[in-house]
């Protein structure tokens, strides 16, 4: 058990230190192409453009030291662990905790790639900026659905849990289940990453707790990898802070929020999630409920811009502090739903 810490402390330790040393390389390609955030003004968005109008041209795709991190050091330590047994202890690459989680995010963030050049190049399905909404939508379900599959045939999950009730079995109800908990968790996570930090900040938060829930069941290479997320993401953060030197992009939205909805499935807390996550559920109803209201209301808002972080900057709140008090609400989430799920294990 205590190994198992100092595994989490130096995974996460060290992944934090090779992001961090990487990172210029990185940040010069994104410069020297010009990689930059596109900022939209079609005039359907008329706040969003002049709150962000400045932010153009700040390079995107920051994601992409992230995930690269993260594969990185899973190919490295299952290569060492097998040349140096000595260091197998510290490879948390298995079949049953991490390549679903892996393979998810390696898949996703090569789509969102592609979503962040379309938009850095101006092109797109609907005359420029890349994905709308429809076709994220669609993109997410593909990615679900294979994951759903594996989980079903390859996995034989059919359980899902319910806090203080218990695990109940769906059948095959469970694919569309799993399909609707990834979905709507990329989605979440997408429509967070709008200001500097937020949504790094916020997946900081839920991929530290999850690293503490797979730890509590035993999944202590599924923890590894979590811990692993977790100091890349704090290397990001280093330069994503406001101002920010770049930004996640779909390729770190998109990749990261895929891949904790699967961690969510695979822990059997997806009805923990929402309480984790409470800033993406935020988030994304509020992107919902102003849609409902413009389509029923003949145009009419509810919010001044959304996602809701842009609707209290229109009212006048400086980027850091919308940023920093939704840290604030994460981490009290975060802290809640840790407790509910060790209330759960210890009624069970």
């Amino acid at each position: 058990m205590e190994f198992e810490i100092i595994r989490l402390l130096v995974l996460s330790t060290l992944a934090f230190i090779f992001t961090i040393a990487w990172t210029p390389v990185w940040t010069k390609i994104l410069y020297k192409y010009r990689l930059g955030k596109q900022i939209r003004n079609s005039g359907e968005t008329p706040i969003f453009s002049a709150l962000h109008a400045a932010k153009k041209g700040t390079p995107t795709m920051g994601g992409v030291l992230i995930w690269v991190t993260v594969l990185l050091f899973a190919i490295f330590f299952y290569v060492l662990s097998m040349w140096w047994p000595a260091l197998k202890s510290f490879n948390f690459l298995s079949r049953a905790e991490t390549w679903l989680p892996l393979g998810a995010l390696v898949a996703s963030a090569l789509v969102g790639l592609f979503d962040d050049w379309l938009d850095v190049r101006g092109k797109g399905l609907k005359g420029g900026g890349g994905l709308n909404i429809k076709h994220r939508l669609m993109i997410y379900t593909a990615i679900a659905a294979i994951g759903a599959w594996w989980f079903y045939i390859k996995l034989d999950r059919q359980d899902f849990g319910i806090p203080f009730l218990g695990n109940f079995n769906l059948g095959w109800w469970y694919i569309p289940v799993f399909i609707f908990v990834i979905v709507a968790t990329s989605f979440s996570v997408n429509e967070t990453d709008g200001l500097d930090g937020l949504a790094g900040g916020v997946l900081l938060t839920s991929f530290s707790s999850y690293s503490v829930i797979a730890f509590m069941i035993g999944q202590y290479n599924l923890a590894a990898f979590c811990a692993v997320v977790v100091g890349a993401l704090l290397a990001f953060l280093w330069f994503n802070i406001n101002p920010a030197r770049f930004y996640m992009g779909d390729t770190g939205a998109m990749s990261l929020g895929v891949t904790l909805g699967v961690i969510a499935m695979l822990t059997d807390t997806a009805l923990i999630l929402p309480i984790i996550g409470l800033v993406f559920v935020i988030e994304s109803c509020s992107v919902l409920i102003q849609l409902t209201s413009k389509k029923l209301r003949h145009g009419k808002k509810i919010f001044l811009s959304a996602p809701i972080h842009h609707h209290f900057e229109a009212i006048g709140w400086p980027e850091p502090k919308v940023v920093m008090r939704f840290w604030v609400v994460a981490g009290i989430s975060s802290a809640v739903g840790l407790a509910i799920f060790l209330l759960d294990k210890i009624i069970k």
